[in-house]
């Protein structure tokens, strides 16, 4: 595991990336929906952990994994990118190409908040792909910051909620999603270009 070296331009990078993809402001109406069907309470430190080992373990054994499937990081970051910019159209105009699974509500802060909400495959494709860009200890250090960010939001639901308004929500989501769509075509051209090599 080559960890590389600490750079504060690239942890800035990595950071707003995940927090764009995560997107857990923008998840405030679903997770105050999902709130409501669990007894008005989400287990912010469960849900927190979980999703945030969940990344940690992709990073670090996520390129073994893809060894097994025969699939080099430039493959799937290139992937990645295509998943990322689906997110940011979806952001951007409104529309759902994902569709969620809402089954099983009611089983807790794991899933579905954990899984697949806010650790779902557009943030662990997006946590493969950075690493074909940037050193692994900045990602694990943007990991952990999102992870605290992600801790206060649940913690704050309410207030969020309350504060931003549906005007606000919508304007957040959609200055998002074009941050998404900038950084999937950056990963795309920085890859794409290494095929065949």
């Amino acid at each position: 595991m080559e960890w590389g070296v600490f750079n504060i331009k690239q942890l800035l990078t990595v950071t707003f990336t995940l927090f764009a993809v995560i997107d857990v402001v923008g998840s405030v109406p679903v997770l105050a929906s999902l709130r409501a069907k669990m007894g008005g309470h989400i287990k912010s430190t469960q849900a927190t952990l979980v999703s945030g080992g969940l990344m940690v373990l992709f990073l670090f054994v996520g390129t073994e994994f893809l060894g097994i499937l025969g699939v080099d990081v430039p493959s799937f970051a290139v992937a990645g990118s295509i998943v990322i910019f689906i997110l940011g159209l979806e952001m951007v105009l409104g529309m759902e190409f994902f569709k969620p699974d809402n089954n099983n509500v009611k089983s807790g802060s794991v899933v579905p908040i954990a899984f697949p909400l806010i650790a779902g495959s557009g943030t662990l494709t997006t946590v493969m792909s950075l690493k074909a860009d940037y050193y692994n200890i900045n990602i694990l250090l943007a990991i952990l910051i999102n992870c605290i960010i992600i801790y206060i939001v649940l913690k704050s639901l309410k207030w969020i909620e309350k504060f931003l308004g549906p005007n606000g929500m919508a304007v957040i989501r959609k200055f998002f999603g074009v941050i998404l769509l900038a950084i999937a075509v950056k990963i795309f051209g920085t890859n794409i270009v290494k095929f065949g090599k």
